[in-house]
């Protein structure tokens, strides 16, 4: 089967977002609005705004998230960045993990999302940045729940990361940035449900 167009996937991961968690609805209006006006949504050069992806990694145990310390914005973040073709935003997802913080094995969580679903969907300003002639823009981050199937000691790969490491999730949930602390408290609901349901896909 022919993979998805970028933007069509894009467009389809805020709509299976939204039927997923429409208490999140009024969240993704930003980046469904500026779906529908602006086809460079992907590009990172758009300084409208533009789509970044990133992932939550779960431990074997579902207890523990992995994290990454950004040098630019000085905080504790799960692994993401830039879409980047080829492929569909959960790949670039998993190419951002993986240039992050070297790990490799991971896979959607749950296991029945597939294609997987959103965990959260985030808009927030970029400052500007003259050193890389940047102006001030938008992200529409779109964050995946995925699962470490293989043991994994964490190792900072880039030089905008320095740190990276596991977590407890309860923890995560108490930190002072509020997206981590949405997306740890959104995964905890997610491992609490799939202990309670089995294989079932998370509400």
């Amino acid at each position: 089967m022919p993979s998805m167009h970028p933007l069509d996937d894009a467009r389809d991961a805020v709509r299976r977002y939204v039927a997923r968690r429409p208490e999140d609805a009024a969240a993704a209006k930003a980046l469904q609005d500026h779906l529908r006006h602006d086809d460079a949504i992907l590009s990172r050069s758009n300084m409208r705004g533009h789509i970044t992806t990133s992932a939550l990694v779960l431990d074997a145990d579902r207890s523990c998230g992995l994290v990454v310390h950004h040098r630019v914005f000085d905080l504790w973040l799960q692994p993401g960045g830039h879409y980047e073709p080829p492929g569909s935003l959960w790949e670039s997802a998993c190419r951002e993990v993986t240039e992050e913080t070297g790990l490799q094995a991971i896979e959607p969580f749950p296991a029945a999302d597939r294609p997987p679903v959103a965990l959260d969907i985030d808009t927030h300003p970029i400052p500007a940045r003259l050193d890389k002639g940047e102006a001030a823009h938008r992200h529409h981050d779109i964050a995946y729940l995925a699962l470490a199937t293989a043991p994994f000691v964490p190792t900072p790969q880039l030089d905008e990361v320095h740190a990276v490491r596991w977590v407890e999730l309860v923890e995560l949930a108490r930190y002072p940035n509020a997206r981590v602390r949405r997306l740890a408290v959104k995964a905890l609901r997610v491992v609490a449900d799939q202990r309670v349901n089995g294989g079932r896909s998370a509400a």
